[in-house]
């Protein structure tokens, strides 16, 4: 195992602090179970937030998510001694300022198929000297459970950077995506690096180039010392995954409701 940061991380820090659920599970070496949020909503966060979970990844790339129900449902997540997450739309530095002045305790960026665009994630992310982001929020220390002061002295080496491969050109590059200073996890899109691979979605799970994506992806997490995961359909597929991830995303709200419904319903009317 690699590790090749010049300054501490996730990885390498000794900030402890409870609040941080999700970088504590992964540090102590437990899997780590989240799941998607699409709908916005303090209750609805709070439902979700409350299901077991360690993180709640807040959909800002394909969820009705906008900037108010981000914030609060950074809170409500929070407050709660869950760790929120936000997958953001985009790699612009304007949206990581946004999102990270939630208080949000990482970042998932979507579609990173170069290891200068995770440069450019980390650079927006980090507090100088290792970045350029900015301090003008009192919002990010209050989900840490911090003074803002505090919060400054830590946030470089606590906040978790989770980049999404799910592009050919993703799992092309992936080696030199995993060895950039700062980024901490690789998390695995299956449903669009079958349609880069495959030209179809959703995988079946046995084509040959789709599983060699896989654990290319997982080889170059594990060579650099970063955590891997991915996204399952439900609890069994889980289990089955932690054999080789640290962490799953367990589907997300609207498909769940979905497909409980769309079950009972059927049990009822049969």
């Amino acid at each position: 195992m690699t590790i090749s940061n010049t300054y501490p991380t996730a990885h390498s820090t000794s900030v402890s602090n409870a609040r941080l659920r999700m970088l504590n599970t992964l540090r102590s070496g437990t899997k780590a179970v989240m799941t998607f949020m699409a709908i916005p909503s303090v209750r609805h966060a709070q439902i979700v937030a409350l299901c077991g979970f360690d993180a709640v990844i807040i959909d800002c790339e394909h969820g009705h998510i906008g900037d108010d129900s981000m914030h609060n449902a950074v809170s409500a997540i929070a407050a709660l001694g869950v760790s929120p997450l936000i997958r953001i739309r985009g790699t612009g530095p304007d949206i990581i300022k946004r999102a990270l002045d939630t208080g949000a305790h990482g970042l998932m960026v979507p579609m990173i198929n170069t290891a200068a665009e995770a440069e450019a994630v980390v650079r927006a992310s980090k507090f100088p000297p290792q970045g350029l982001r900015g301090q003008g929020s009192a919002f990010p220390a209050i989900a840490h459970g911090l003074t803002t002061p505090e919060y400054m002295q830590s946030a470089n080496q606590t906040l978790l950077t989770i980049l999404q491969i799910e592009s050919r050109e993703g799992v092309e590059n992936v080696d030199e995506i995993a060895a950039v200073d700062g980024v901490d996890f690789l998390f695995i899109g299956p449903n669009d690096l079958a349609q880069s691979l495959l030209g179809y979605t959703p995988a079946r799970g046995d084509e040959p180039v789709f599983l060699e994506a896989i654990d290319r992806i997982v080889a170059a997490a594990r060579r650099h010392g970063k955590w891997a995961g991915r996204l399952v359909n439900d609890g069994v597929l889980a289990k089955a995954a932690f054999e080789v991830f640290d962490s799953v995303a367990i589907t997300g709200d609207t498909k769940a409701i979905t497909n409980w419904y769309t079950a009972e319903v059927k049990v009822a009317r049969s």
